[in-house]
């Protein structure tokens, strides 16, 4: 197994958009991220798989740095 990344970088990212009219997958990946509801944030690790939650959902959520 990989070993986390014990990096202090972190990303915030904030929902803008509603999940409404969107494939459950993409709602899914909101909520793994800890969103779910409009304007909330969320600070998260940045990794690599963090970065791809995002891309996916990019349409939906915007990055604050």
């Amino acid at each position: 197994m990989a070993k986390a990344a014990k990096s202090g970088k972190t990303i915030k990212v904030q929902q803008v958009h509603s999940p409404q009219r969107r494939p459950s997958e993409q709602r899914a990946t909101l909520v793994g991220l800890g969103l779910n509801k409009m304007n909330r944030t969320a600070t998260l690790q940045d990794t690599p798989a963090v970065r791809g939650m995002i891309a996916k959902v990019a349409h939906l959520v915007r990055v604050i740095e």
